[in-house]
């Protein structure tokens, strides 16, 4: 058996601790029908990797990591879409061993082609942000490009929010869109992206929405809808909709009156229930290569550690958890040569 590197945890610790993520030898994995066998070059550290570490038990040794960039060594037998040598980019799924190793098992139906003009380190900022973003506006809110209307984005300099914002100004020419941003320097990034106004989530956040749509948004995303929700009946149109991707909305009773629909977004959905449409995650992931490679779409990478060793992963989770960082940090390289997995 060929033996390879993964890092994860065992216990719930803080970040500063440090054996909060911790370096393992571990078997290398053999792919099933439809896995590809990924030597991974780089991965990026998200808001879910960080609340799985501080609460999600371990199983013994859990690795992390959704998000990766790397090339394809190995394929299993009913694999179609991708062969040895391919350069991928995907986000992985919840259930399974994460991209936190240098060999990891990936379903063909839920990887795409890395975007041939990024490297290894600015396509593995886009998988799992791309997804959620895509998912978001054009399988919950059903948005195309005759769409028109007014799109709020809350939480838009984050890493969702950057993407969606370059998705609706690439694709929905009719979807006006508005921004939230703490400060100047976040109100220029969600500007650059394609943000036609900002607001500030810190002031009058409907005060300053209606300022510029009277009747409400049509549409609103967020990542902190916990305690918000009477709020955003204010700012959304009368049979608008919302969608939502963290955990913090208990009751959407206050969006009754106003017939708000409520969305739920996990792009882990059709990875962890193998839906009858999984392969659909492979043809937007291809979708947004072809939208990176046209220069209609750009990474998301602010910061960059190297190389990948639990130390580094221990100093990029601890950044996430501060919740202010824009864009994405990612991580790239490893210590020492890959084994050779000829036959893996």
């Amino acid at each position: 058996m060929i033996s390879t590197t993964a890092i994860g945890y065992h216990d719930n610790l803080p970040a500063s601790a440090e054996d909060s993520l911790i370096e393992r030898t571990v078997e290398a994995p053999a792919p099933g029908p439809h896995d590809l066998l990924v030597e991974v070059a780089a991965v990026s550290v998200n808001p879910v990797d960080v609340k799985l570490r501080a609460g999600a038990p371990s199983g013994g040794f859990r690795v992390l990591g959704f998000d990766a960039a790397g090339v394809v060594r190995a394929v299993g037998e009913q694999v179609t879409l991708f062969q040895p040598g391919d350069e991928v980019f995907y986000a992985g799924s919840i259930d399974r061993p994460g991209s936190n190793q240098r060999l990891q098992l990936a379903d063909e139906r839920i990887v795409g082609r890395k975007p041939a003009r990024l490297t290894f380190a600015d396509a593995a900022a886009l998988p799992l942000t791309a997804i959620t973003a895509w998912e978001t506006l054009f399988d919950r809110f059903n948005l195309d490009a005759q769409s028109t209307g007014t799109l709020l984005v809350v939480g838009a300099t984050g890493g969702v929010g950057s993407i969606m914002l370059q998705l609706a100004e690439a694709l929905l020419p009719g979807v006006r869109v508005i921004a939230t941003a703490s400060d100047a320097e976040r109100a220029g990034w969600a500007t650059a992206l394609g943000a036609e106004f900002t607001v500030n989530h810190r002031h009058d956040l409907a005060a300053e929405v209606l300022a510029i749509v009277p009747q409400g948004v049509d549409w609103l995303f967020t990542a902190h809808s916990e305690g918000q929700l009477p709020l955003y009946a204010q700012i959304v149109r009368p049979g608008g909709q919302i969608t939502a991707i963290d955990d913090g909305a208990r009751d959407v009773a206050p969006l009754k009156e106003r017939s708000i629909t409520w969305h739920w977004e996990l792009m882990f959905t059709r990875p962890l229930f193998h839906t009858r449409d999984m392969i659909e995650q492979h043809r937007l992931l291809d979708r947004v290569a072809d939208l990176v490679d046209e220069g209609r779409l750009r990474t998301t990478v602010t910061r960059t550690l190297s190389p990948i060793t639990a130390k580094t992963l221990r100093e990029a989770h601890a950044l996430v958890e501060t919740g202010g960082t824009v864009g994405k940090i990612v991580l790239h390289g490893w210590p020492s040569p890959t084994p050779d997995i000829a036959g893996a």
